[in-house]
């Protein structure tokens, strides 16, 4: 039995010291954005106690699903590093980037560079993604649709090229007998699909998914809890969003309260199981909960 943990959207704060050379780009938006809306309602006050309740849990491993930065600052990348260090090392923990990671041009080769470790396993090639962790016989495939995009852009990208590696690894892990969970920052599925914060190349995805298979996909950007599904090879797939782990409580209209999910994953003779357990603060109150529990697969 292996248990598998996933947090998304951490957008640590608060913000180190931004010097006015810093706005000369699309991060003047992203600023105000933050000083306007996002100061209050992902003030990071709730992450650590999420995340102490995660480590009681002692999970095998935990996959994050990017966003671990705001403005894509060097600074901000460094002390995401720091934190990843406390969720565990690179060895239980890796990471799938966000779009805030990728802010603009550049940056998300920093952040790679920062947080190398974490974002490295086995590849198909040369291609950092996608790459597999393998944890006992479940199989963490970690995709990027991280991209820099225009200013009031959040979209991610999903091209041909790691289309056709992931239908590889897929393969390859689905011969081995692995549970495969598949992570990506932004949601492959119809429902959350849109020009300005969606994954362009959507399809492509969900075209490998229907043919290679997986057993689930996990993603972040939303900042919601959401299961949705998407087409599999002998059914359908579970997609599984969770709420931004920075949430605040009391966050602007349509953010759940910072949430994580932890997922037990269990073959049973020649067949699989796992069961879903939701984690997290409700909107009223100051205490971490189990708010959903269900069998997903």
């Amino acid at each position: 039995m292996i248990t598998l943990a996933h947090m998304s959207d951490i957008h640590l704060a608060p913000l180190p010291p931004v010097r006015a050379m810093d706005l000369l780009n699309k991060r003047i938006t992203g600023y105000l954005n933050w000083q306007l809306r996002r100061q209050s309602s992902l003030d990071g006050m709730g992450l650590a106690q999420l995340v102490a309740h995660l480590h009681s849990q002692e999970a095998d491993f935990t996959a994050v699903t990017g966003d671990l930065v705001n403005l894509g600052l060097e600074a901000e990348i460094a002390i995401a590093l720091g934190w990843l260090k406390g969720i565990g090392p690179a060895t239980k923990v890796c990471v799938s980037p966000g779009n805030h990671d990728a802010y603009l041009p550049g940056t998300l080769t920093q952040a790679c560079t920062f947080w190398r470790d974490y974002v490295a396993g086995e590849t198909i090639n040369d291609h950092p993604f996608p790459f597999v962790r393998r944890v006992g016989e479940v199989a963490v495939i970690s995709c990027s649709s991280a991209i820099a995009t225009p200013p009031l852009f959040a979209a991610g990208r999903f091209d041909a090229a790691q289309a056709g590696r992931l239908a590889r690894i897929l393969r390859l892990m689905g011969d081995g007998g692995y549970f495969r969970v598949v992570m990506i920052h932004h949601p492959p599925n119809l429902e959350h699909q849109s020009l300005r914060k969606g994954l362009w190349g959507s399809k492509l995805f969900r075209d490998v998914i229907a043919d290679a298979g997986a057993e689930i996909v996990l993603h972040g950007h939303t900042h919601r809890s959401t299961i949705h599904n998407i087409k599999g090879p002998k059914g359908d797939v579970p997609v599984i969003g969770v709420a931004a782990a920075g949430t605040a409580q009391g966050a602007r209209a349509g953010d759940d309260p910072a949430r994580y999910n932890l997922f037990r994953i269990e073959r049973l003779g020649a067949a699989w199981t796992c069961n879903m357990r939701e984690f997290g603060f409700q909107r009223l109150g100051s205490d971490i909960t189990l708010r959903l529990q269900m069998r997903i697969y």
